[in-house]
């Protein structure tokens, strides 16, 4: 894959099984809040929250505050983004650092990054992927994000040359100040304007590093579906959630990629219901 490909591909993104239980739902704020959030005599598990490209862990800042108000441990996981060989490691140490059940939950390149992590992890009772990755073994990101057409976020990627520890150089993709129709259509353009200011790049090689693990075949798999994506096409996510046979998707019909910035209740509603679901 040449260097051109590589960048293409990533800067694409943010950074077959029919469904186990239930059909895909459209969500709203209000639904299901108090079932969600609702105990059952149960500890709770800990909520381990992954970001992906473009963003870091105050992304979940909103999605948290609800699920803490509902007695949930939160931890966010500081996602490298260099890569799977790098990333899922580092990910998968935090979860060996926690004691008891945890539900794991991730964005865009996150859900790459978990996909991995969770592997082989017994105290992982649950994945929650918020449009995100969920790739299968032997896949890349390049792969499934060429597989659906509807992706924009190519023209407003930066890439910026970076010198590895080894002295060889690398490639960070940033999001551009013009991003946001791209990324976040539907937050403030004062709240992107932040987002954008304080992200994180991701290296592009992200793109072609291999699916060494599929956590989901394994592990109960929840799904949310952003209906206005423009960074992993919705016709993906649900391709990618059904093939997982995830236990419930939800579809949130005027999200764009940043669902848990623009719909956080509605997350926050999804992860505890996994919570509740595999207590």
């Amino acid at each position: 894959m040449s260097r051109r490909h590589v960048l293409t591909a990533g800067a694409v993104a943010a950074g077959a099984a029919a469904l186990a239980v239930s059909p895909f739902e459209t969500a709203t704020a209000s639904a299901a809040t108090a079932e969600a959030a609702a105990g059952d005599g149960n500890a709770k598990p800990t909520v381990v929250l992954v970001h992906g490209g473009y963003a870091d862990s105050s992304c979940w800042n909103a999605t948290i505050g609800m699920l803490q108000s509902w007695g949930y441990t939160t931890i966010c996981g500081s996602n490298p983004l260099r890569g799977i060989p790098t990333d899922a490691p580092y990910i998968a140490s935090l979860l060996d650092s926690i004691s008891g059940p945890v539900v794991l939950v991730a964005h865009s390149m996150g859900g790459t990054v978990i996909t991995n992590a969770a592997a082989g992890k017994a105290n992982v009772k649950a994945l929650v992927y918020i449009a995100a990755f969920v790739p299968d073994m032997g896949e890349t990101q390049a792969d499934l994000i060429n597989k659906f057409p509807g992706s924009e976020v190519l023209p407003v990627s930066v890439p910026v040359p970076y010198t590895k520890p080894d002295g060889t150089t690398g490639t960070d993709l940033y999001l551009s100040k013009d991003g946001q129709a791209a990324f976040a259509a539907d937050i403030p353009a004062s709240t992107f304007r932040v987002l954008q200011a304080t992200q994180r790049p991701f290296d592009a090689d992200s793109f072609i590093y291999p699916t060494t693990a599929a956590a989901w075949r394994t592990i109960p798999t929840w799904g949310l579906v952003a209906g206005q994506d423009k960074a992993i096409p919705p016709a993906c996510q649900r391709w990618m959630y059904s093939r997982a046979n995830a236990r419930k998707v939800i579809e949130v019909p005027t999200s764009s990629h940043v669902a848990m910035l623009s719909h956080p209740q509605i997350v926050a509603n999804l992860i505890a219901t996994a919570a509740r679901a595999t207590s």
